[in-house]
Parts: C-alpha cells; structure tokens; sequence
C-alpha cells in the first residue's frame, strides 16, 4: 500500500524570508532521515525553483517550478490545479517521499493556502516589515497553522519592538503554534523542525 506524502505550505509576503527557510529547513529534516521534495510557485518564473537547485540539498529532479501566470492566491487557494499535478508526479517518481513542500509566490498577508493542496500551512512574516503586522489581523496570519516570525536580529535596526509583536501575536493566534527564528544563525529552526515532525509526521525529533 502506497504511504500518505504529507505537503506543508509556505506563504507570506515578498522577502519574508520562505526560500531561506526552506535552504535552512531541508538540511535540517533530511538529518532526520526525511525524504522530502519542494514545488515553487512564482508568477513568470522559477527563480525559487532555481535558487533551491543551486544549493545542491536535493536531486534538481525533486525541485519542480510551478509559472502560476497569475496571481499567486489562484494557484495555491482558489484553483490549486498545476501544483497538485506537479505533486502527482513528484510522488510518482518517488514514492518513498515523506514531505513535499509547496512554497508559495511572493503574497501579501492575506495570503491562505487551500486545505486541498497542503496538510498544513507555514506563514512567514519578517520583523522588517514593522511591529504593526499582527494588529493588521491578516488571514494568512491569523488562520495559518504555523506562523514563523522572521529575522528577529534585525528588529533593534528597523524599529521594531520583538516584546510587543510576541505579545500581540500571542493575543491573536491565541493557541496556534508560532516560531522566532532567525536562518543566519539557525534561532528557532527548532521549532519548526519540531512542529513539522510531530505535527505532519507522527515522529519525534532528534534535534
């Protein structure tokens, strides 16, 4: 009997940091004996695709570019028709995979994800883009099941209060999970590594 590929989203807006957290995220799962594979989506391109090909993790084969030619939010909620092909023959080609990543095209915040295409859905927000993001109450934010807050170093350069935004993130996601992370120095990539083992895949992690 064919195993069950579990599929994460990962959306949030431009430069929020998804393709690095993917380059930091898939080193870490694959020392967990994880087989895993990632569908891009971009507009009128695969530079993602490209990006995550260069660095050599995985066989270029397991790194498929998705040109949705439209606006991100159809290929991912609305009409997830081209990325639910490309999952298909991912896991064909592979069966022994356990976790396809699908990271969305650069999005604004109300960026979701349908429960079609993904299992669940990673969040990515940056600490550049202000201290005000989680009273913007976006639905991307609010509803997504893992919301990772990103390059927290940077917060004392741009402004940003960390003790506010976790304490407002906290007042509005309420129980859901959320991660601090920062992918230079590997800060918080824990959590999500925990979250994706016990959450998605039914296993502890070693880390």
């Amino acid at each position: 009997m064919k195993k069950s590929v579990a599929r994460l989203g990962v959306g949030g807006p431009v430069g929020s940091g998804k393709t690095a957290l993917l380059e930091c995220l898939i080193p870490l799962l694959m020392k967990q004996g994880i087989e895993l594979a990632v569908v891009t989506n971009d507009l009128l391109t695969t530079e993602d695709a490209m990006r995550l090909k260069r660095k050599g993790f995985l066989p270029t084969e397991r790194i498929v570019g998705v040109e949705t030619g439209s606006c991100p939010h159809t290929a991912i909620r609305e009409d997830p028709t081209m990325n639910l092909l490309a999952i298909k023959d991912l896991e064909i080609a592979y069966p022994q995979l356990d976790l396809i990543f699908v990271e969305s095209g650069g999005d604004n915040l109300a960026s979701t994800f349908s429960y079609d295409l993904v299992d669940a859905y990673i969040f990515v927000i940056d600490v550049g883009a202000g201290d005000d993001i989680p009273r913007k109450n976006g639905a991307g934010f609010l509803q997504a099941d893992l919301v990772v807050i990103n390059k927290i170093d940077i917060a004392p350069y741009v402004g940003a209060d960390l003790d506010l935004i976790r304490k407002e993130t906290s007042d509005r996601r309420i129980d859901k999970a959320v991660a601090y992370t920062n992918c230079k120095t590997g800060e918080g990539l824990d959590r999500v590594v925990d979250y994706i083992c016990e959450t998605l895949l039914f296993r502890s992690s070693n880390l």
